[in-house]
């Protein structure tokens, strides 16, 4: 769908550029030891794909529809794995070009099997890269960074992160 329509732009119609609460998901496509980052039309940064919640839309339904809409992939929920929720203001407050901002609350995701073939979504995205986890593509949007850092957590504890 994109933002224009979405919920989100909807609410923001209302409320303008204030700070928003908004939860999230996002999903850490794995292909053996590399990730699928992909770099974002507005900021020129490199990301792992994420999105919104929408009402009546559940984490594991969003990271689904996330990563069709940007990249064309698809997952199931069963294959999601979740690895982390990532609250941290200091990390994960976003500010978008045109000023809104918004402290996200995401549930992380990691999942290693899907089908369909690459092909982003215009409005978000402008290409895609596979990396190895520790050498993403630069620059690299700071949540990004945070996720990497809480999967490897996950990996190394076996148990969910949280920051």
């Amino acid at each position: 769908m994109g933002y224009v329509g979405s919920d989100l732009w909807q609410l923001r119609q209302l409320v303008g550029h204030r700070m928003l609460a908004l939860p999230r998901a996002q999903i850490l496509v794995l292909d053996g030891e590399r990730a699928l980052f992909q770099r974002r039309v507005d900021s020129g940064l490199w990301e792992i794909p994420a999105g919104s919640c929408e009402p009546e839309s559940t984490f594991r339904s969003t990271a689904v529809a996330e990563l069709r809409e940007e990249t064309s992939l698809i997952v199931r929920e069963s294959d999601l794995e979740p690895f982390a929720s990532l609250s941290d203001p200091g990390v994960h407050t976003l500010e978008y070009p045109n000023g809104d901002r918004v402290h996200a609350f995401a549930m992380c995701f990691v999942v290693r099997r899907w089908s369909g073939e690459l092909r982003a979504e215009d409005e978000e995205v402008v290409e895609f890269v596979w990396s190895p986890l520790d050498r993403p593509p630069s620059p690299t949007h700071r949540p990004t960074v945070e996720v990497i850092r809480l999967f490897r957590a996950f990996q190394k504890a076996g148990a969910f992160q949280a920051a």
